[in-house]
């Protein structure tokens, strides 16, 4: 069996979340259900215990105060990856300052691609579907009412489950909270 990989995200729980999640659910109904979220540090081995991995992102994150960001439009990375998602506008530098502060010690990894602050709307199979799901979700996104504001104040670290029969889905670890300690598990 592989070893999970872990992150640390951002739950988007309003309404710019509830509308990526049922966009998702109607552009690949086959993909598992996964909860809208701002990836803060993407997927990754641990080069320590989960306990450790902890203490370091609570240390880190607890220097860190709570800020808002803004999302913006919807872009996709075709022709590297056929991922429809909606950039981070307003406080990028800051997910990107904090995810550099956070890719240290034992949780550090070189990734695949360059990080860019942004919420996935889905990562279809292809590049054709993906340029329709993009059109489509470009115009969704333009008649949404809702905010696009979002305080990041709690984060959560998550372990990818690697059993055969739960692919694509990941656990809750803990809650992490910036500008204060971990909350109780």
């Amino acid at each position: 069996m592989q070893k999970p990989r872990y992150a640390l995200v951002a739950y988007l729980r309003n309404p710019a979340g509830e509308f990526v999640e049922n966009l998702r659910r109607e552009l690949h109904p086959d993909l598992p259900e996964i909860a809208a979220h701002l990836t803060i540090l993407p997927p990754r081995p641990l080069q320590c215990s989960e306990i450790s991995a902890l203490q370091l992102l609570e240390r880190i994150c607890g220097n860190q105060e709570p800020f808002e960001v803004t999302l913006g439009e919807v872009e996709t990375f075709i022709p590297i990856t056929p991922t429809v998602y909606i950039r981070v506008d307003a406080a990028a530098s800051r997910m990107s300052q904090l995810h550099n502060q956070l890719n240290t010690e034992a949780l550090m990894f070189k990734e695949e691609w360059p990080y860019i602050p942004h919420l996935t709307i889905a990562k279809m199979t292809a590049e054709k579907p993906a340029q329709s799901a993009f059109e489509m979700a470009r115009t969704r996104w333009s008649h949404f009412a809702g905010s696009r504001r979002i305080l990041l104040e709690r984060l959560t670290f998550v372990r990818e489950d690697v059993r055969e029969a739960a692919p694509s889905c990941w656990v809750d670890l803990a809650p992490v909270l910036l500008g204060r300690t971990l909350v109780s598990r």
